[in-house]
C-alpha cells in the first residue's frame, strides 16, 4: 500500500478499545475482534536522522579552510594563532624538538600500551572487566534463563530493544517472556501485537505457563491488537499518545510484535526511515522499557529486514539458525549485537524454545 491511497479516520481511541476489549473479553470469555479505523497521518517536519550532507574526500581541507601553516625558525610547522586559538608555533602541544613529541629514533619508540597507561600495572588503564562500567541506572533482567547471564549486570531501564530474526527463531516468545518476568514481580504491561490477535497471544502465553489472562484480568496488563494499516494510518495520534497513556496505565515494559510489519507500510524508504524513528524516539520518551521483533534481512541474519531498527535502539538480540556443514542438526544460537551502558559476552549461544520459554545454554558452544 502506498503512502498517498491511506483512507481517512474518525476515531483516534485505539488505546481506549484495547482496554476496553481486554475487558469484555474477560467477562464474556469469548474472542471479540477490533474495530479498526484509520487516522491520515500528519506531515513528519522532523528530518531523518540520515539526511545530513557525506564528508568530503581528502580531509575535506582545501586552500580556502583557513588552516595556514607557518615555519617557525628552528624548521617546525604549526599553525597560525588565529587557527584552533592555538600559537603560531603550535605543534598539538607534544612538545618542540620534533614534529609529534615522539622522538627521533623511531616512530613509536614507547610501547603503545604504556603510552596510553593500558599496560598491565599501568595508571589509567581499561581492562574491560565485569565491573568497570559503572552507572547510577537502574538495571533490569530480560528473564530468559542463560541470556541474563550473558548480559553483565542487566539491561539498563528505558532501553528501547530489537530481536531480529528469520520465522520460527522464536521472537514473540522472547516478548512473550520479556513480559512475564515484569508482570512475576509485579509490574505493569502493555503488549502491541501487529500479527496475531489478542486472544491467541493471551492463549500462547497461557500454554507457556504464563498468566495473561489473570494479569489482564486484574489490569495488570494490556493486549492490544491493532492492523498494521490502521497503525500506520494513525501513527502520529499514537506516537503523540503513547507517552501519557503509557504513564496513566503505570506500565513499565512494553513490547511491539512486530515492527517489520509497521515498516512495511511505507513505500519510500526516506518516509519509512522518518516515522520510525520518529515512533521509536516517542518511546524513549516514555521512559518505558521496550521490546521490538522485527524480521531478518533475507541475504543476513544480522540486520532487520529493512536496516533501520538496529541503528536506533540501544540492545540488538540476534536469533538465527545455525546449519553446520555436516547437516546432521540445525540448531539455534543467540547473539548479543550490542547493549549500550552495559558490558555483555560476545559469544554466540545456543538455545532451545521449550515449553515454557527460551532457554540459552551460557556454558555451551555452537559447536
Amino acid at each position: 500500500m502506498s503512502d498517498d491511497e491511506q483512507p481517512e479516520s474518525a476515531d483516534d481511541d485505539w488505546f481506549e478499545r484495547g482496554l476496553s476489549a481486554d475487558a469484555a473479553d474477560t467477562d464474556a470469555n469469548e474472542a471479540t475482534e477490533s474495530t479498526t479505523t484509520d487516522d491520515t497521518p500528519d506531515e513528519q517536519d522532523d528530518p531523518s536522522p540520515e539526511d545530513a550532507p557525506p564528508a568530503t574526500d581528502s580531509f575535506g581541507v582545501d586552500d580556502a579552510d583557513g588552516f595556514n601553516l607557518t615555519e617557525s625558525a628552528d624548521g617546525e610547522f604549526g599553525l597560525d594563532s588565529d587557527d584552533f586559538g592555538m600559537g603560531s608555533d603550535a605543534d598539538f602541544g607534544m612538545g618542540g624538538d620534533d614534529s609529534f613529541g615522539l622522538g627521533d629514533d623511531s616512530l613509536f619508540d614507547d610501547d603503545f600500551a604504556s603510552a596510553f597507561g593500558t599496560a598491565p600495572g599501568g595508571s589509567g588503564g581499561t581492562d574491560f572487566e565485569d565491573d568497570d562500567i559503572d552507572s547510577d541506572i537502574p538495571r533490569i533482567d530480560i528473564g530468559i534463563l542463560g541470556l541474563d547471564d550473558m548480559i553483565q549486570g542487566g539491561v539498563p531501564e528505558s532501553s528501547l530493544m530489537v530481536a531480529i530474526g528469520s520465522a520460527g527463531t522464536g521472537k514473540t516468545t522472547f516478548a512473550l517472556q520479556f513480559l512475564h518476568h515484569g508482570l512475576e514481580n509485579d509490574e505493569k504491561a502493555i503488549y502491541i501485537t501487529l500479527e496475531e490477535s489478542r486472544e491467541q497471544v493471551i492463549n500462547t502465553a497461557v500454554e507457556k505457563g504464563y498468566d495473561f489472562d489473570t494479569y489482564v484480568e486484574t489490569g495488570q496488563l494490556a493486549v492490544i491488537d491493532l492492523d498494521p494499516v490502521e497503525m500506520a494510518n494513525s501513527l502520529d495520534n499514537i506516537r503523540s499518545e503513547l507517552p501519557e497513556l503509557i504513564s496513566e496505565f503505570g506500565a513499565s515494559r512494553f513490547v511491539l510484535d512486530s515492527v517489520s510489519l509497521l515498516e512495511m507500510m511505507y513505500d519510500q524508504q526516506a518516509k519509512r526511515r522518518t516515522e520510525i524513528f520518529n515512533f521509536t524516539r516517542a518511546l524513549k520518551h516514555a521512559g518505558i522499557t521496550t521490546m521490538l521483533t522485527s524480521e531478518a534481512s533475507d541475504d543476513n541474519p544480522y540486520a532487520s529486514r529493512h536496516g533501520i531498527v538496529e541503528y536506533l535502539t540501544d540492545a540488538v538480540f540476534i536469533l538465527q539458525y545455525v546449519r553446520p556443514s555436516d547437516f546432521r542438526e540445525t540448531r539455534l544460537a543467540v547473539e548479543i549485537q550490542k547493549i549500550r551502558n552495559a558490558n555483555h559476552s560476545r559469544e554466540t549461544k545456543p538455545y532451545e524454545i521449550t515449553g515454557t520459554g527460551l532457554s540459552v545454554y551460557q556454558q555451551a558452544n555452537i559447536f
